[in-house]
């Protein structure tokens, strides 16, 4: 995770102090990419603690093309949702705020959040981009055409919260699967760890499904930026020494083929069990300890 500590230092030495939407104020850079070799272990930051349990449900939840918070909170916590009506997730606060100003139902068991990732992943103008490229990686891997897209300019209006993770592309080389990531908005401190570490998972679960290896993460930044209210906590963790990485595993019973199968009924999705996100672990994984660090919404 070098780069990434780089990246800190970067936006933090370099960096332009600007406004932004949030009202809080960034320090920004523009344009900025980083390379992780899968094969050398996952990129899990280790400087602090990654919440990975989170990184696998919002994954999960992006793969089946659910819309509803609560259905995230699902996967996260491994419950029904009726026994989470006090349980957050890192979507809720967009779903309380920018969902229920666009009109859309929230209440203790749904809160819609507009054709966000999900959505468009799965049904972007009726076609199913993740069985889409799935199917070029498997039958056409010389194929420089395996994208796929969160940007729906048609629907951006629609969606609580416009995809900051943009678009990516998949190539095949030597039997191994690779993913460039375009990150429009990238939130260095709490966000960048959490997209390394989910578009690396998504990697590893697609070239398992094809049976390939893997080869790399590219992580193309457009604005990178530190929010003014973290300088502390960037300086505390560029000041912690990195540890090793660690390897990630994948339960053998998991199969893509259960995301496929999802059936929605009125927001409430079946198919699979509710702890499947347990089926991916990070053995291994030496971190330091959380920092915490509020979230500009």
């Amino acid at each position: 995770m070098h780069d990434y500590s780089r990246l800190l230092r970067v936006v933090m030495e370099q960096g332009q102090d600007v406004a932004d939407r949030t009202g809080t104020g960034t320090r920004s850079i523009f344009g900025h990419q980083m390379r992780f070799n899968l094969e050398d272990g996952f990129p899990a930051v280790t400087t602090k603690r990654l919440a990975w349990k989170s990184v696998v449900a919002e994954l999960l939840w992006f793969l089946e093309g659910s819309t509803d918070e609560r259905r995230l909170a699902e996967l996260t916590y491994g419950k029904p949702r009726e026994e989470l009506k006090d349980k957050s997730t890192i979507w809720t606060a967009n779903a309380d705020n920018q969902g229920v100003a666009l009109g859309y139902q929230n209440h203790d068991y749904y809160k819609e959040l507009g054709p966000v990732y999900g959505s468009q992943w799965r049904d972007f103008g009726e076609v199913d981009q993740l069985g889409h490229i799935i199917d070029l990686i498997m039958h056409d891997p010389d194929s420089r055409r395996i994208i796929l897209s969160a940007w729906n300019p048609a629907e951006l209006e629609e969606m609580a919260l416009p995809p900051c993770h943009v678009m990516s592309q998949f190539r095949v080389y030597d039997g191994k699967l690779s993913c460039q990531l375009y990150q429009r908005s990238a939130d260095v401190f709490l966000g960048v760890p959490f997209n390394i570490a989910s578009y690396a998972l998504l990697t590893h679960i697609v070239a398992r499904h094809c049976n390939l290896g893997v080869g790399e993460l590219i992580h193309t930044l457009g604005d990178a930026h530190i929010y003014h209210d973290h300088f502390d906590q960037v300086n505390e963790q560029l000041s912690r020494s990195e540890y090793p990485l660690p390897t990630l595993e994948i339960d053998e019973d998991f199969d893509l083929d259960m995301i496929f199968n999802v059936s929605m009924d009125g927001g409430y999705i079946s198919g699979y069990e509710f702890e499947t996100a347990n089926k991916f672990k990070l053995t291994n994984y030496l971190h330091h300890d959380t920092i915490k660090a509020k979230m500009s919404v």
